[in-house]
């Protein structure tokens, strides 16, 4: 099993300043970098896959979806916004030679109302329309696209897996697949390891937090329940650790960020790797 961290637990937005955490990664003993992707003009993506290659991590890159880059909103202008950036996102995977760009392509971060049934389905068929389109651009590329389904209080369109499977089997595409990441899921599902299990091969990346997004291992998830659920569908991706540190104004609203979640994002970061070497390695 690979294991990697996201930028967010330190700095956001991650720019061309932050390279020092790619070093400190590396020290700490993980296997790749996840690259979350607020602006994608203030990376310097040559210097970053350099030193990346460098030190001997890998990149994967996850997406930042704010109200502008809604696939569903009844605003055109978004929507296409919205494509354009999935597009740029799945480049830049390719370039950095990740396999995947994941995150909450469907709708904007923060997006919660109660809406009509009409409603509903017009956004829906927005994002299905979009999702098509991202899928010929994820095929041209070789890099798949994750949907992560949020929990409720992040977002009213996608927050289970079921409805994940739902949009990714409409679009019918083996580069249209599933993210899930464990702190949604305590959330929104009646068991992570069944989740797992129903989502099966469709399951391309794991954002394994805790249930409070604090350090894994010191919250009340089903741990091993989790381990043995990914050993049982073969996964082979990656084990990343996604949660924030420190938060611009616009994520910690939109994520309900408040508070610190863990004494440093260094502690976090390392203690957590620890736990999860230790859980897959028994």
């Amino acid at each position: 099993m690979k294991f990697g961290v996201s930028t967010f637990v330190w700095v956001s937005p991650f720019n061309t300043g932050s390279f020092d955490l790619i070093y400190k990664i590396k020290d700490m003993g993980y296997d790749s970098i996840e690259v979350a992707v607020e602006d994608k003009d203030i990376i310097d993506w040559a210097k970053l896959k350099r030193i990346a290659k460098e030190v001997g991590l890998s990149i994967s890159i996850s997406g930042a979806f704010g109200t502008e880059r809604d696939i569903s909103s009844d605003n055109p202008d978004f929507r296409t916004e919205g494509l354009n950036y999935i597009t740029d996102c799945i480049r830049i995977a390719s370039e950095m030679e990740s396999s995947i760009f994941g995150g909450p392509v469907y709708s904007a971060v923060g997006k919660t109302r109660l809406v009509s049934e009409e409603e509903k389905k017009k956004e829906r068929n927005w994002c299905i329309e979009n999702l098509f389109k991202a899928a010929k651009i994820a095929e041209e590329y070789g890099v798949v696209v994750g949907v992560e389904p949020l929990n409720r209080f992040e977002s009213d369109m996608v927050n289970t897996a079921d409805q994940a499977l739902s949009l990714t089997r409409e679009v019918d595409s083996s580069y249209v697949k599933i993210l899930l990441d464990t702190f949604h899921c305590n959330i929104e599902e009646k068991s992570i390891p069944k989740t797992i299990r129903k989502v099966g091969k469709d399951l391309c990346h794991v954002q394994a937090n805790e249930s409070d997004r604090g350090t894994p291992g010191t919250g009340n998830l089903d741990w091993l329940g989790i381990k043995e659920a990914l050993q049982e569908i073969e996964y082979s991706g990656s084990i990343v650790i996604e949660t924030f540190g420190a938060p611009s104004k616009e994520l910690a609203r939109a994520a309900s960020i408040w508070r610190p979640l863990a004494n440093s994002a260094d502690e976090l970061a390392s203690e957590g790797l620890a736990f999860y070497k230790k859980l897959f390695s028994s």
